[in-house]
């Protein structure tokens, strides 16, 4: 029987010794077993009992998993307020993929899609809709409030709960995501505590205009790793409340520091909620400063490489959205294609593009007059998860393109510019 080292109530400890059937308890040694090795002191309720869980993909060659999610399917355990999912790997109506592709997918990557699916309804899921990366947008409706105390994975999810909406969770691996969802605790340190929120980066912004939000969050992703930065300057563009164009930003700025770094926790001066209310006083002593302006900014841009055998070629594929769009990008993506198809003298799109959102945003949007007009240029919206779709061996002799610092940062794909992915998809420029 395992020996925790933290504290535990009487009622935690009678679960790890079974009072609640071996798989709890089995459930509960690991959490405590994981916030052991972090020196975590005690475990604390989680308040926002809705889970999100990364592992969306029925891959085969996650055989414990899939071992693990019978065993608390048998045993009868469940998530009481259910969890959201991150987007599912294939969408073969949507997005572009050949008779060889369908068979990767279907037979030899994600075999098991379909009876995973069955095990996490059984253990939960609610709404067989539930799979995107953004589900804390008001859409999807699994929206933490203020200091909350969550159960998560999904590193952009994750950096967007703890910033933006001020709730606290630290970037948990697969399965601790369910696992605390299932026992209702999680282990208390680092990103739960004060101590652990506080800055010890002071970011420091001299940008000429509002840098674009991907390759900002990388600068600082790749300079901080996995502290905590505290920017300066940017409320200067983005203004001091939390509107739909502020979510779209912090959205994919957090992404692009989490998936370049680390980045669980940033504060942005006189505009995220603890910024706003603490101020400085989350700034650690002795915190490191960074300057960042336009050619800081243009270096990081410039040192990304280009895995294409023909650095010269045009994109075969175009993707928009890691994270998954908002509704407010999707209504901006539509005008601005249509608008550039129509001064380029083009009804279509020139490059297959494919949108990605959440079923919730995608049904959303069908309501507006954008979403017809962007479907006539034949570009194409999905709710895949497009890293998934890259796991395909196949896609590595494809030119991939997208504005996504994440979606570079874990495939081939190549990285532009918002304006110069635009300009290529509507055939205003060569390349």
């Amino acid at each position: 029987m395992y020996k925790p080292k933290m504290q535990l109530t009487k009622e935690q400890l009678a679960i790890l010794n079974g009072s609640e059937g071996e798989i709890k308890a089995k459930v509960m040694e690991t959490l405590v077993r994981f916030g052991d090795i972090f020196n975590a002191s005690k475990l604390v309720k989680v308040t926002h009992g809705k889970g999100h869980l990364v592992t969306s993909f029925g891959i085969s060659m996650l055989k414990p998993i899939f071992n693990t999610m019978d065993k608390i399917n048998n045993a009868g355990l469940t998530v009481k307020e259910g969890f959201t999912m991150d987007p599912r790997p294939v969408d073969f109506k949507n997005v572009p993929c050949n008779l060889l592709d369908k068979i990767i997918y279907s037979k030899v990557l994600y075999s098991t899609q379909k009876k995973y699916e069955e095990q996490l309804l059984k253990a939960g899921l609610k709404n067989k809709d539930d799979f995107s990366c953004t589900c804390y947008l008001k859409e999807v409706g699994n929206t933490p409030k203020e200091g909350d105390v969550l159960s998560w994975a999904e590193s952009s999810a994750v950096v967007y709960a703890n910033s933006v909406l001020g709730a606290r969770v630290n970037r948990n691996s697969g399965m601790l995501d369910l696992f605390g969802s299932i026992v209702g605790y999680v282990p208390y340190f680092g990103l739960l505590t004060d101590e652990g929120r506080k800055a010890t980066w002071k970011i420091v912004l001299k940008t000429t205009k509002l840098p674009e939000a991907q390759i900002l969050g990388s600068t600082i992703g790749i300079k901080v790793m996995e502290e905590v930065p505290y920017v300066y300057g940017l409320d200067k563009y983005l203004g001091h409340e939390i509107n739909d164009d502020v979510i779209s930003y912090l959205k994919d700025f957090g992404a692009a520091t989490a998936s370049n770094g680390a980045v669980g926790l940033y504060h942005i001066d006189g505009l995220t909620p603890e910024a706003k209310k603490k101020k400085e006083s989350l700034i650690a002593p002795n915190a490191k400063e960074y300057v960042i302006d336009d050619a800081e900014l243009e270096r990081i841009y410039n040192s990304y490489p280009i895995m294409w055998k023909n650095k010269n070629a045009l994109p075969s594929l175009c993707f928009i959205g890691c994270p998954h769009l908002t509704l407010n990008q999707l209504i901006t993506w539509s005008h601005r294609i249509t608008e550039g198809l129509k001064e380029t003298g083009k009804t279509k799109v020139q490059v297959k593009t494919v949108f990605t959102a959440a079923p919730q945003v995608v049904e959303a949007f069908k309501k507006y007059p954008e979403y017809q007009a962007l479907i006539n240029t034949k570009a194409t919206i999905s709710s895949i998860c497009p890293l998934m779709y890259t796991s395909n061996p196949l896609t590595k002799k494809r030119n991939l393109a997208t504005c996504s610092n994440k979606l570079r940062t874990y495939s081939m794909a190549r990285f532009y510019k918002e304006n110069d992915l635009l300009n290529i998809i509507i055939g205003k420029e060569g390349k």
